[in-house]
């Protein structure tokens, strides 16, 4: 079984890259529920177990099965590269009841179906929100709200910093490229003919996008499946990252003794963190340094012909020169 999407050439053109806060919020709470299914994340588990007595998860956790469907609107597709959870949360705040009457109609039937087999479906949580979807909307935000604030938001720099580096690694691989060799190696549950776009999935839809284009998500807390959304919302395929064995590492990697000892051992770091272009934030979180301490290391570089800058959108992005690529014994 499939999806099967048709691109267009101007849905191909359309492509685009975006992350997400409240999607990897929402996944997250799949990992609260199924931790064997990624113990890659145990560290955080471990983290913010004890965090979550006084928190009421009840009401977001039969929207958010462990497996499954789940509520769309607790996850709106980004509308921008890189949303704030303030952001999205307003726009979840801003969701029609008729429409979270609808989406939490579609899990109260699969949970009758199931007759309760897949924990999280609670036919009886699910009718009281149906009973008054406009306040069950405003409660389900303010407990998203007060599981970022209490179990994600001090996570989230380092979440953001694995998230961007694999968007600014893919977004040159597209540019340089194309769709063919992006698609190729996003996951192995996505394949590109050269007009439709295949994601393997337990349910089957074909068709054409929406005139909205694509909107490519990488997700460390969805990590290792693939998940799409469609009308009536942005046409999105989530992905999983790369790298999110690295993302509880602590600290940055160790620069070799050498080239510690020519340029400095955190402008050796930032160097060889710079395998793939970076904003000056994401270094930071990555270096356990300040911005500013990383800015002055990256003028050094950049002055020195081995960094160089490049704005994209309001962010700048350094990327190594062929110069630094030598230096740090890249090809």
């Amino acid at each position: 079984m499939s999806i099967t999407w048709v691109l267009r050439p101007e849905d191909v053109a359309r492509i685009r890259f975006a992350f997400s806060p409240m999607w990897e919020l929402v996944a997250s709470l799949r990992t609260l529920q199924q931790p064997a299914r990624q113990s890659i994340h145990l560290p955080w588990l471990k983290a913010v177990r004890p965090r979550l007595a006084g928190l009421d998860l009840t009401e977001l956790l039969a929207l958010v099965p462990p497996a499954g469907y789940l509520a769309d609107f607790v996850t709106p597709p980004p509308d921008t590269p890189m949303p704030d959870f303030a952001a999205e949360l307003d726009r979840v705040r801003r969701t029609s009841p008729e429409l979270a009457h609808a989406e939490a109609g579609e899990l109260a039937g699969l949970a009758h179906a199931e007759a309760g087999e897949l924990a999280g479906r609670d036919p009886a949580v699910l009718e009281r929100f149906m009973a008054d979807p406009e306040a069950g909307v405003a409660r389900v935000a303010d407990a998203l709200e007060a599981y970022w604030e209490k179990c994600f938001a001090e996570f989230w720099p380092r979440v953001y910093a694995l998230l961007e580096r694999d968007v600014l690694g893919r977004s040159r691989q597209l540019a340089q490229g194309g769709a063919r060799e992006l698609f190729a190696g996003l996951d192995p549950a996505v394949e590109w003919t050269g007009e439709r776009l295949m994601i393997d999935r337990p349910w089957c839809h074909q068709g054409g996008l929406h005139g909205d284009g694509l909107v490519l998500v990488p997700s460390a807390f969805y990590w290792p499946s693939v998940a799409v959304m469609s009308a009536p919302y942005q046409s999105m395929l989530v992905y999983p990252v790369l790298g999110v064995g690295t993302l509880w590492e602590q600290g940055p990697p160790p620069a070799p003794g050498a080239l510690a000892a020519l340029i400095g051992r955190s402008r050796a770091r930032i160097l060889l963190a710079l395998a793939e272009p970076s904003t000056t934030t994401a270094l930071a979180t990555r270096m356990s340094l300040t911005p500013g301490a990383v800015s002055q290391h990256l003028g050094v570089l950049s002055g020195g012909g081995l960094t160089v800058g490049m704005r994209l959108g309001k962010q700048v992005v350094y990327r190594r020169t062929p110069a630094g690529d030598t230096l740090a014994g890249q090809p």
